[in-house]
């Protein structure tokens, strides 16, 4: 399943939203602007390595945010970067813009120490955004119960579109991250750490309220869901 769009139409700009995405699309830009080796040697030099990571060197803590900024390929910033933009705006709007640029970089922190916690031996380093986003996905999940998902679903050479409700979209998509996650120990199998993502949706999800304006009441849902943005 892919998610399209969602049903809840954001009131205001979402600032943070959008910088964060121009950013991480900038500092891939910047990657693949280097050589294959110099491409390499940056991820190595300021991705997070759980092996090399430890409290008392400075080094590998800024780790925990550059590698948040990095990806490995056009396609895993492009599907992170995605995701934030449907989802992140409304998270956003409830939060406030400072409280949410906060909040996401905090579910960063929280996904990469997830996965120091129980892949602590890989010596391969991990970059990518999908811990911050995934508490996004994890507040979105908590504020947004009602909301529905407008869902690419491939079905043989058959293109399938349905509104899935945001529940079980997000509830199906962390289960399968748990069950990976669950099923292979804790390793970063295929590249992806499962734990991050884990990390990241829990902490989002449990301390979204905490990030909410009081000023800002719940957002609406549109009469007509096919009305969005």
């Amino acid at each position: 399943m892919f998610p399209i769009r969602d049903t809840i139409r954001s009131r205001s700009t979402p600032i943070v939203t959008y910088a964060l995405i121009g950013l991480n699309l900038l500092v891939y830009l910047f990657q693949a602007s280097l050589t294959d080796p110099s491409f390499v040697l940056l991820i190595q030099n300021f991705g997070l390595i759980s092996a090399q990571f430890s409290l008392q060197n400075p080094f590998s803590l800024l780790t925990v945010f550059s590698s948040m900024f990095m990806h490995g390929s056009w396609f895993h910033v492009i599907s992170n970067m995605w995701i934030l933009f449907i989802f992140g705006d409304n998270v956003e709007d409830r939060m406030g813009s400072l409280r949410f640029l906060s909040f996401y970089l905090l579910s960063g922190v929280f996904a990469a120490l997830a996965h120091v916690y129980f892949d602590p031996l890989l010596s391969v380093p991990t970059v990518g955004a999908s811990g911050a986003v995934a508490g996004v996905l994890g507040a979105y999940f908590l504020l947004f119960p009602h909301a529905r998902v407008m869902t690419f679903v491939p079905l043989f050479i058959f293109p399938w579109f349905i509104e899935v409700p945001a529940l079980i979209f997000l509830g199906v998509w962390f289960l399968l991250q748990l069950f990976n996650g669950l099923m292979f120990g804790g390793v970063a199998m295929e590249g992806i750490a499962w734990w991050a993502h884990i990390g990241g949706f829990l902490f989002g999800f449990v301390t979204a309220r905490l990030f909410i304006s009081k000023r800002r009441a719940p957002t609406l849902m549109p009469q007509d869901p096919w009305t969005y943005r």
